[in-house]
């Protein structure tokens, strides 16, 4: 796990100073993501900058790494779980290997099959590959998107980087006004766009080529693909069982200690039971809040207990809390405005003091139909059995019903399409509210731009699949993985998940939806294969995700902050102030909970102080980082 910057020029420009300097700078902004080494490669047409957090083939793994006399030059972030296997086969092919690591691996397959060299790979990987024979850029991103690829053409010369914050060094920056109204629909920003105009996310399961002077060449490699079988509920489980054993047995390859997150859900408790099979001495970590109904620590060390595993638990305060969000923030590079990346960011710190790798439950919800809202399907089931001229009545009379009166939703939910009212997990503002709340209201901007083209491809599919089929190309990848990916980073710890395994989605993707959703019970496959193995207090537990308690917060301990930051935020020219300030009275005043929609201007406002305003010096001690979040 690592981080890289880069850039290829239209033309070939000698290796001066400014070059240097300028790939130095923006590799010295990520030492986060790797503190233990830096390296470097320039040539007349590529520059490579490198940072290291060793974790495989600690003495000789250091990059950018060449191979075949140096013909090929590699930069990589991830980890590749298959690499030894493939390393075996290409040595009984011929190949040649001066060290251990999975980063040599790459590039020799690369060498052997080229663009064909990413089908094989099993892991989390974003990496660029120099071909100085051919002129040659190769690049790509893992089939999820678990590990970031940014990259911007501009001024003849194409710059990629594993964080957005390196780019911005190098280049003018403009606010992307379409992606910003995105983003308050859906609580971030949907790739490949990001907040800055010119700046652009490579899309998972894609891979690029570039040759000097010419575009990127953009092409899809994998994208996930659902056929449900016949396949009885005994036989699935047992394929779950033995392809999660594998892949955690994958997961765990490193040459330093691994741990593991730990809640009271049974995504990570499934993990660690498995883990702890393999090493029963791992450690596992935990954290929550003070506030009764917002900490799943006791859960999580009763689970502990019952495994025999070490548990370490941290409980976070409002004040810490907000004492740390600024840097939070400049962490993302975007604004996320999914509470629960806050303490994802406690527990990897407080992770990070025993292991430099933990394992983390992420994508069991998304593949094996987890969410709450998937449940929606059968419960408005008797909306089908309506004609369409009496839907078109209902949702007519429903539209005169007033805001918050119980049945208007259902009743509005049930008649309109699947393609029209989900847009994934999160789904702030709808566009009567944005057209209140923004200055300047794009029309013509429906969310349907964004998830459109990936209903259209999935019009076999069953109302629950095609919700995951969204959420995977939408929510996974712009929050799920998005705060993991940062949250880590951001403590120097790697984070592995082996639930977003290629193998693993190849056995979800067989689960009919009623073995994903039955009698009311989410995850029903996944819950059955995990009987007998997590702890029986675990397994028929209902999902609470990382609850944090912003909604009794705005409220009392952030309530000043918040009024402060409303009233002082230069963000006039975007916001109706006073739309802003109605959803927060009418929050104070228990009309209505309106805690994630101010949640998501909140933390916009903030990423403006840190990336527009410039209010912020992450250079500066923690202390004087800290008084300044205060102020």
């Amino acid at each position: 796990m690592c981080g890289f910057v880069g850039c290829v020029h239209n033309e070939p420009k000698a290796i001066h100073s400014d070059i240097k300097e300028k790939l130095k700078k923006m590799n010295n902004i990520i030492t986060h993501r790797g503190p233990d080494d830096e390296g470097y490669f320039f040539d007349e047409f590529v520059n490579f900058g490198f940072r290291r957090l060793s974790i495989i083939d600690i003495d000789n793994g250091n990059q950018p790494l060449s191979y075949e006399n140096e013909r090929y030059w590699i930069i990589f972030n991830g980890e590749i779980y298959n690499y030894i296997e493939l390393r075996k086969e290409l040595v009984e092919n011929g190949h040649e290997f001066t060290t251990d690591s999975d980063t040599e691996v790459i590039i020799a397959l690369y060498s052997s099959i080229k663009e064909q060299s990413v089908r094989k790979l099993r892991g989390m990987f974003a990496f660029v590959i120099w071909d100085k024979e051919e002129e040659k850029l190769f690049g790509a991103r893992d089939h999820f998107g678990i590990k970031p690829f940014f990259y911007c053409e501009q001024d003849e010369t194409t710059y990629f980087a594993s964080e957005k914050k390196s780019i911005l060094t190098a280049i003018s920056e403009e606010l992307d006004v379409d992606s910003l109204q995105h983003y308050l629909s859906f609580q971030y920003v949907p790739e490949p766009a990001t907040l800055t105009k010119s700046i652009k996310k490579l899309p998972p399961g894609h891979f690029f080529t570039k040759k000097p002077g010419e575009k990127m060449d953009i092409k899809k490699y994998w994208k996930p693909n659902f056929q449900p079988t016949n396949m009885g509920d005994s036989k699935l489980i047992k394929e779950v069982q033995y392809t999660l054993l594998d892949s955690v047995n994958v997961h765990m390859r490193s040459d330093v200690p691994v741990g593991s997150f730990l809640s009271g859900g049974i995504d990570s408790s499934f993990i660690v039971s498995i883990a702890k099979q393999i090493n029963p001495k791992i450690k596992t970590f935990s954290v929550g809040f003070e506030r009764e109904g917002y900490s799943e620590i006791n859960v999580a060390e009763e689970t502990a207990n019952a495994l025999n595993v070490e548990n370490i638990s941290y409980v976070i305060t409002p004040e810490e809390f907000l004492a740390e969000l600024p840097k939070i923030i400049w962490h993302m590079d975007d604004p996320l405005a999914d509470p629960a990346a806050v303490p994802l960011y406690f527990v990897a710190r407080e992770a990070r003091k025993q292991v430099k790798v933990a394992l983390s439950g992420e994508g069991a919800d998304e593949l094996f139909g987890g969410y709450n809202i998937y449940r929606e399907p059968q419960s408005l089931r008797m909306f089908s059995y309506i004609p369409s001229p009496a839907k078109h009545v209902l949702k007519a009379l429903s539209s005169a019903i007033p805001d918050g009166f119980k049945g208007k939703s259902f009743i509005e939910r049930g008649v309109t399409p699947l393609e029209e009212r989900y847009i994934g997990n999160a789904n702030m503002f709808d566009e009567k509210e944005k057209k209140l709340l923004l200055v300047n209201y794009l029309n013509n901007l429906e969310n349907e731009k964004v998830t459109g083209s990936i209903y259209s491809s999935s019009l076999d599919y069953d109302a629950i699949t095609k919700m995951q089929n969204i959420d995977i190309q939408t929510w996974l990848k712009g929050d799920i993985l998005l705060k993991a990916d940062k949250m880590s980073m951001a403590n120097s710890l790697e984070v592995r998940v082996p639930f977003l395994d290629k193998h693993v989605f190849n056995i979800a993707s067989k689960i009919s939806s009623n073995q994903k959703v039955r009698n009311g019970t989410t995850k029903y496959i996944l819950r059955k294969a995990a009987e007998g193995i997590v702890p029986e207090h675990v397994w028929s537990r209902k999902k609470l995700g990382f609850p944090v308690p912003i909604r009794h917060w705005l409220k009392a301990e952030l309530y000043d902050w918040a009024m402060q930051l409303i009233h002082n935020s230069p963000t006039d020219y975007i916001f109706n102030k006073q739309e802003i300030l109605k959803l927060l009275d009418n929050h104070v005043q228990n009309k209505m909970d309106n805690s994630r929609k101010l949640w998501t201007i909140l933390i916009f406002m903030v990423w403006h102080q840190i990336y527009v305003e410039h209010l912020y010096d992450f250079d500066l001690s923690k202390q004087k980082i800290e008084q300044l979040a205060m102020n």
